[in-house]
């Protein structure tokens, strides 16, 4: 039997950098630690002879140490709410084929609207105006599909087709409007990882988001989504069930990138941060207040690509896991599957009575103080954030003498970020700010 002693084993080799690029990346602090990590034969013993799980030993075991990557994508299904816990084998059989049919009539519907779909080419050029009419640039001619239909020449010498080719449907113009777009993010997204260097799974990402960009009309494409979705490429090999996982994960998300005029969509939870911040912190607050950094618009990114940006790619995931495990509801997946594709989480009283064990243990201490009414419970990640800036207090008021400055300082966290003690912090941070706001009530 392998011992890995109290150390651990790196887990490097399952997310491989590129040997040009291991200078440019935080050095993973991940280990996969007998008896705290969450493992490959204490996953399958998880389940009981017909498939179901047993939730709670599972979460427990993700809260101490994280999940063996070699079963990260399984897992994930069942955090971020793709399977009921208690479903059997067959049962998750039926849902994952039935997914999957879905998935395929989506993109089908997709490749109909632009034939670039699932064809492994990545479109990273406008293919169309404002107005409707397809572009026939030559940089989009390089990876378009070859076409001799009539065209004619705009007023800024851009090649468009004729009238007869225009598009009339705003939805389409709107989502074709983003395809280059989400190309763009897609080639920038993890190359440095061995993974990215077979095309074929950059198309992967492409599509996934260019069909998510379609389904979730009111959202469409973001930046920032191809970070979220990477993950889900790299763990699950199906193309479709990597779909689902995303679409899961933008339940929780979703209201960080509907941007109005008047407000951005992360705006609820910067404002969540400012409070806690002037509850636990005061003296901060006021000199982020000062500094104009009142609205705490210096910490849009980590809330947007959850920390992607500040960890390397397998502290990132072993982050997630762990918020996840900790936020359980083990009511997730009949929520979701009640409200269907791409809309909001609904918030408000339980289906059914399940053991306190099933809730991760952030999700207790809400249901313990009451801190699940109205809009539903503050995401554990806005105290994350909290538990950085409170880690960088004494710097922050010492050194920042400008927004500039706030935000130097905030990403000189950049591979420094503990995963499990930012865990531990944002949950002290936590208790204490419900037994503050506690204390004002009575």
């Amino acid at each position: 039997m392998m011992r890995w002693g109290n150390s651990g084993q790196a887990a490097d080799s399952f997310y491989q950098v590129r040997p040009d690029c291991s200078q440019n990346v935080p050095s993973t602090k991940f280990k996969i630690k007998a008896g705290k990590t969450l493992s490959v034969r204490k996953w399958h013993a998880a389940f009981t002879r017909e498939g179901c799980l047993d939730i709670a030993s599972v979460l427990s075991r993700i809260q101490r140490g994280g999940v063996h990557p070699a079963i990260r994508g399984e897992v994930w299904e069942f955090l971020l709410g793709c399977y009921d816990p208690g479903s059997t084998f067959d049962e998750r059989d039926q849902i994952r084929h039935r997914r999957r049919m879905q998935y395929a009539r989506w993109k089908e519907e997709c490749k109909e609207m632009d034939s670039h779909v699932g064809t492994g080419k990545i479109i990273t050029a406008p293919i169309i105006t404002e107005d409707g009419f397809p572009i026939k640039d030559p940089l989009v001619l390089l990876e378009a599909t070859s076409d001799t239909q009539g065209t004619s020449t705009s007023s800024s010498g851009v090649e468009v087709s004729d009238s007869t080719n225009r598009v009339i449907d705003r939805q389409i113009i709107d989502w074709k409007l983003t395809l280059h777009q989400i190309g763009l993010d897609v080639i920038r997204t993890d190359r440095s990882m061995v993974f990215y260097e077979n095309k074929e799974n950059l198309s992967k990402l492409w599509d996934i988001l260019a069909v998510y960009a379609w389904i979730d009309k009111e959202v469409g494409y973001c930046q920032g989504m191809s970070d979220l979705c990477s993950p889900m490429i790299v763990l699950l090999n199906d193309e479709a069930d990597a779909f689902w996982c995303f679409e899961r994960l933008m339940r929780r998300l979703r209201g960080n990138f509907r941007c109005t005029q008047q407000s951005v969509g992360v705006e609820n939870q910067l404002q969540h941060l400012a409070s806690i911040i002037q509850v636990l912190d005061p003296k901060l607050h006021d000199h982020l207040e000062t500094l104009g950094g009142g609205d705490y618009l210096f910490a849009f990114r980590m809330f947007m690509v959850l920390f992607r940006r500040e960890l390397s790619f397998g502290d990132s995931l072993y982050l997630w896991e762990m918020m996840w495990a900790l936020e359980y509801d083990p009511d997730i997946f009949s929520t979701y599957d009640k409200t269907g594709a791409a809309t909001h989480k609904i918030e408000g009283s339980k289906p059914k009575v399940k053991s306190i064990r099933q809730f991760g243990k952030y999700e207790r201490e809400n249901m313990k103080n009451g801190a699940n009414d109205g809009d539903g419970p503050v995401p554990i990640s806005v105290f994350l954030v909290a538990s950085v800036l409170k880690g960088n207090s004494p710097k922050l008021l010492q050194e920042a003498q400008g927004i500039d400055d706030v935000i130097r300082i905030l990403n000189n966290v950049n591979g420094d970020l503990d995963a499990k003690r930012a865990c531990a912090d944002a949950l002290k941070l936590h208790r204490k700010y419900l037994k503050k706001m506690q204390g004002k009530k009575t």
